[in-house]
């Protein structure tokens, strides 16, 4: 009796906010490290959808910042009067119309959740984070917080975040979500009710997603009118880390107040290479971070986007590869149009990531970056290192021979995807490598070559 007695008095301290693991204060929460999945990740693929992909408008050519050419935050341009969207919004829809009007043509009716899902391993994408719900508070869930302005209630009637997240697992691909601490028009989001907002709506609304869908990363975002002790982000996350269903694999992110991006949280963020400290973000980093954007201009689908503003495939590869180098992973945003059809650009775009992927993956996924101050600097030339192999990756074809000094051993050299020899050299300390003639039709890929060379030590 006396042991059984012990055992229940153990189970208890350890379930004691006393005794847990994680407290809610930043000097603990900040000792937890990023689940070794996610860093190993690399690619991750992001949707905004929402009901701003039915005007599907933002400026694209008359207005020169990053974030006002965001279609996905229509609702607050109208609410803030300006000029293009009011404009746009009443030519187009009419003065009486109300955003909210927008619900009932967010039909999602050709919403395919397994064709998405098919398309994203496709591209190589180890994860995928989906909105929950934007900064306009219509969510993509039967939310108890929200009873009538969600997915289900308008609109197509659809649970989207159960159909999608279900599609992925059923591929193996990791599932997360965004979910915006703000909402522009919510009663309660103001500073006379603020605590109100986050006890009663926000924090029940998160632990609401966590514990239905048990998503394995958190990407928060709209932090920036108050502090995270306001937010009681410190309390969140330690529910998150110490009680949650997904306490050993989730991730987070790093916007959790205003004060806290690439500080406080998981990872660090990036967005349209917008960097807010640069402390852990690029070459030796000493912080997991992310860098997010869209194909074109804005996250959300924006109709009025032309070829040129879209990257091409070679870009966005040579991005994945820049931000892999330095450490990072990359999370590449999808905009799907009010019916569910993601654009085919934005399909043809992914499928040659991924025919990229296919090759040469073995030289982004579980990498690490490598970086050596003995070696002449190339400028299309990134390192990686991968289980005791150096992967040399080649944005821009090189003629000349490749010099790699300061190396202790290389053992045999080849290119990813290419059976044919490749001719090297190891000579006191240093590697030198000679690229093969290769006729139009041996090349591995269109877009980046990688040289692979095994039994690598520095």
């Amino acid at each position: 009796m006396k042991k059984i007695g012990i055992q229940i008095l153990f189970i208890l301290i350890s379930f004691s906010p006393l005794y847990a693991q994680y407290q809610p204060n930043w000097e603990s929460l900040d000792k937890r490290e990023i689940p070794e999945w996610w860093s190993d990740a690399k690619f991750g693929i992001f949707i905004h959808w929402g009901l701003y992909s039915v005007p599907a408008y933002a400026p694209v050519d008359e207005v020169e910042g990053i974030y006002e050419k965001y279609a996905e935050h229509y609702y607050n341009r109208l609410l803030t009067g300006n000029k293009l969207f009011t404009d746009f919004h009443n030519n187009r829809y009419g003065e009486n119309f109300k955003y909210a009007d927008f619900a009932h043509k967010f039909t999602a009716e050709n919403f395919n959740p397994a064709d998405w899902a098919k398309l994203f391993k496709d591209a190589g994408a180890k994860y995928v984070v989906l909105t929950s719900k934007h900064h306009d508070g219509f969510c993509l869930w039967p939310s108890t917080n929200t009873p009538h302005w969600n997915s289900v209630v308008m609109g197509p009637h659809i649970d989207i975040i159960d159909t999608l997240s279900n599609a992925l697992r059923d591929e193996e691909i990791r599932f997360g979500l965004y979910y915006s601490l703000l909402e522009w028009a919510h009663p309660l989001y103001s500073q006379s009710t603020i605590e109100k907002w986050v006890d009663t709506h926000m924090i029940p609304q998160m632990k609401e997603l966590v514990n239905n869908y048990k998503p394995e990363i958190i990407f928060s975002d709209g932090e920036w009118d108050y502090d995270s002790k306001t937010l009681k982000s410190e309390q969140f996350l330690a529910w998150l880390y110490n009680e949650s269903p997904v306490r050993n694999e989730v991730v987070v992110n790093d916007r959790w107040g205003k004060e806290t991006r690439s500080k406080h949280g998981g990872y660090y963020t990036t967005e349209y290479d917008l960097v807010h400290n640069q402390n852990g973000i690029g070459d030796n980093a000493d912080h997991p971070w992310e860098e997010s954007r869209g194909i074109g201009t804005s996250y959300g689908y924006n109709r009025f986007e032309k070829s040129n503003h879209y990257l091409t495939s070679k870009q966005l590869i040579d991005i994945l590869i820049d931000k892999v180098s330095s450490g990072g992973n990359f999370l590449l945003n999808v905009g799907p149009d009010a019916t569910g059809m993601i654009p085919v650009v934005m399909q043809e775009r992914l499928l040659d990531i991924g025919k990229w992927l296919k090759i040469n993956g073995e030289a982004i996924y579980g990498s690490n970056p490598w970086y050596s101050n003995k070696i002449k600097k190339y400028e299309n030339i990134a390192f990686t290192k991968n289980n005791g192999n150096l992967y040399i990756i080649i944005k821009k074809w090189e003629n000349e021979p490749i010099e790699i000094s300061g190396i202790k051993s290389a053992g045999k050299v080849e290119m990813l995807g290419y059976g044919g020899k490749i001719s090297s050299v190891y000579r006191n300390g240093k590697l030198t490598i000679t690229p093969p003639t290769l006729t139009i039709d041996q090349y591995p890929s269109p877009y980046a070559w990688v040289y692979k060379i095994n039994s690598f030590s520095e």
